[in-house]
């Protein structure tokens, strides 16, 4: 069974791991992101060597990245952006490298075997500290003509707005939720996080519910929007929240309320949260990786 190598470049690790042809992954593990670009492509070129029989290398990656293999964008690694990484790690390594933004790897490894399996058309949005996710259109990545397919976070909710602050990530993103209810209480931001919001609501405070409460529909409206901008077939939601077992029942509710209101919307998204979490990058760079493989040989 062919297997592949994979890594995950994030801005405190870089996660790593052997990925078979049938999506099981093996031996993974972590080492700490490196400060300057030797030394990461010496990590990279130093575990390569432990696996000589792999097939090829995967790499997920912060940023735009672009078919030619140059990241463009910021991120924390700023060392990363500009050179043709593609390049570098194949030359290192003397693998075939593929290299793919981390959220269109994590939105190809619910196509390949997760949530998405046996779909053509699908929005993953993934919910963090901003709103971003993938975009995928018969099966593969939609990058966009500015590498900003997926980049649902900018979407405006409103007409009235006085920049950055109304974007869709800065008012409907976990980090907004924690932002709210830390203005509300007058204490530091540092203090709370989503999970801490979720406990003291279960516990009745009024602030944390309402915040919740309005949490939900903000996501809703974004996700009601997404649906008829492009149709998919089905949305999926990523990131820490993905993790509450009522988020879907939630999201739905406030679909209904939406939908109920507006009589022409006669189309209901059809969500779920992604089947995988940390090791989706990897699995999905993997993905990447064999379909430009099989594009090279059949072309």
């Amino acid at each position: 069974m062919k297997k592949y190598l994979a890594f995950d470049i994030g801005g405190t690790f870089i996660k790593y791991g052997i990925v078979q042809e049938n999506a099981v992954m093996t031996d993974n593990s972590k080492v700490k992101t490196p400060k300057s670009m030797d030394q990461l492509l010496k990590v990279i070129s130093d575990i390569s060597e432990q696996y000589p029989d792999v097939e090829g290398i995967a790499v997920s990656s912060p940023g735009a990245v672009s078919d030619h293999g140059v990241i463009y964008g910021s991120s924390a690694i700023p060392f990363i952006h500009g050179p043709n990484m593609k390049e570098l790690i194949a030359e290192y390594t003397g693998k075939t490298v593929h290299l793919e933004n981390d959220a269109n790897c994590a939105g190809y490894a619910e196509v390949w075997n997760g949530a998405a399996k046996g779909k053509h058309d699908v929005l993953v949005m993934v919910i963090g500290t901003g709103i971003g996710g993938a975009v995928i259109k018969d099966g593969e990545i939609h990058k966009g003509a500015n590498l900003h397919g997926g980049e649902f976070g900018y979407m405006l909710l409103s007409s009235d707005f006085n920049g950055d602050d109304d974007t869709w990530s800065r008012v409907a993103s976990t980090q907004a939720l924690v932002r709210n209810v830390a203005k509300q209480k007058q204490v530091n931001e540092e203090t709370l996080n989503g999970e801490k919001i979720f406990e003291l609501a279960e516990q009745g405070d009024q602030i944390c519910i309402n915040a919740l409460d309005r949490f939900y529909h903000l996501l809703a409206v974004g996700i009601y929007n997404l649906q008829y901008m492009y149709d998919p077939e089905i949305i999926l939601i990523g990131g820490g929240i993905s993790a509450r077992e009522d988020l879907i029942e939630k999201m739905n509710e406030k679909l209904d309320q939406i939908t109920s209101k507006i009589p022409l919307a006669k189309i209901k998204p059809s969500i779920d949260t992604c089947k995988f979490r940390q090791n989706a990058n990897l699995l999905g760079a993997v993905y990447g990786l064999m379909k430009e493989k099989d594009s090279v040989k059949n072309s």
